[in-house]
């Protein structure tokens, strides 16, 4: 988690406007060899967002949210077995029913997925050149000599210098924050209108990761890009997106325009992770913390799952289950929203 808190990004492209990417109902099952024994368990319960082009979209949460579930379902990435209910539009086309060769059409061109391990995703075995080229060259037709040009040109823009020299190496010759920006390069060779960023920055250092944030915000800007950027780090979500979605156990608990959220948070849970952010201006011997442990959505019972951690909770919360209802200019899952927002405005 980032000390600083930065101030949250202004939304380019408003949500009322026609939806690059619409998630509705999402609710996503695991076979047994995959979240345990017995039956099908959800790991995503009723998922509804949407992204207009352009537009900087913030998942926050902790592990086991279901935030990188949320991206795996959108590219169709989900583990063998999984069971997928409600629906996913991209530009209004139906991602579930599409064929293998539009899967692979939207897959190559439409989205782009920037994973948090490189190292893990580029094959250690082959030249950068090799990486970057293999789809222009395959699935485009382009000449080799052309498609190395193109290659050495996104990675001279992501920041790398001396890019043709980079295209003959190897992954293990270059840094972290290096193979990361190769990553978000194979990206944008695939000129996709969405991104999907899955907490790119995870294991660079804090100078490194400012570098890859502002490549990924300054190359969405220019280029007119829908990203979904999934983080730990909310002072990052504020910083870098337009509006920011708070998950829990597969279910979203909040969502508003970041720089709402950094100021009138209204869901005990957003509240207690903003919360839990260290701060440059006061001195404490430890950090606030959300009490208790995440639940995943399997674990969660008939009323808000966040009950057990949430010191508002009442009988309601535990027996019955809040929907994602307006309340300020946002959506929050919370039966007492009011009463806790008038709480923290008097305290």
């Amino acid at each position: 988690m980032s000390t600083s808190q930065p101030k949250a990004a202004q939304p380019e492209a408003s949500p009322q406007r026609t939806p690059l990417l619409e998630i509705s109902g999402l609710t996503v099952r695991l076979a047994p060899g995959a979240a345990g024994g017995g039956a099908a368990k959800p790991v995503l319960d009723g998922i509804d967002l949407s992204l207009a082009p352009g537009e900087a979209l913030g998942l926050v949460g902790e592990s086991g949210s279901g935030k990188s579930m949320t991206v795996r379902a959108v590219t169709r990435l989900l583990p063998p077995g999984a069971e997928l209910d409600g629906a996913i539009r991209f530009e209004g086309r139906d991602v579930a029913a599409m064929t293998p060769a539009e899967l692979r059409g939207y897959r190559d061109s439409g989205v782009g997925m920037v994973f948090q391990d490189p190292r893990a995703h580029i094959n250690p075995t082959r030249r950068i050149g090799a990486f970057l080229t293999e789809a222009l060259i395959r699935n485009r037709g382009i000449s080799r000599r052309t498609a190395r040009g193109r290659a050495a040109a996104v990675l001279a823009e992501v920041g790398i210098d001396d890019p043709v020299r980079r295209l003959r190496q190897y992954p293990h010759e270059l840094s972290g924050g290096m193979l990361q920006r190769v990553m978000i390069a194979s990206v944008l060779l695939a000129d996709p209108r969405l991104i999907l960023a899955d907490e790119p920055t995870t294991a660079l250092d804090v100078t490194i990761q400012a570098e890859v944030v502002g490549i990924l915000d300054r190359l969405r800007r220019e280029r007119g890009l829908g990203m979904v950027f999934i983080t730990h780090d909310l002072d990052l979500a504020l910083a870098v997106c337009g509006r920011v979605a708070v998950m829990y156990a597969g279910r979203i608990v909040e969502i508003r325009e970041a720089e709402a959220l950094h100021q009138r948070a209204a869901h005990p849970y957003t509240l207690g992770l903003l919360g839990s952010r260290p701060s440059i201006d006061a001195r404490a011997e430890r950090l606030n913390a959300v009490p208790g442990r995440p639940l995943s959505a399997f674990e969660a019972g008939p009323g808000c799952a966040f009950a057990d951690r949430c010191a508002h909770a009442r009988t309601v919360c535990q027996a019955t289950r809040p929907e994602l209802e307006p309340f300020r200019g946002g959506l929050v899952r919370c039966h007492r929203v009011a009463e806790i927002s008038m709480q923290e405005a008097t305290a």
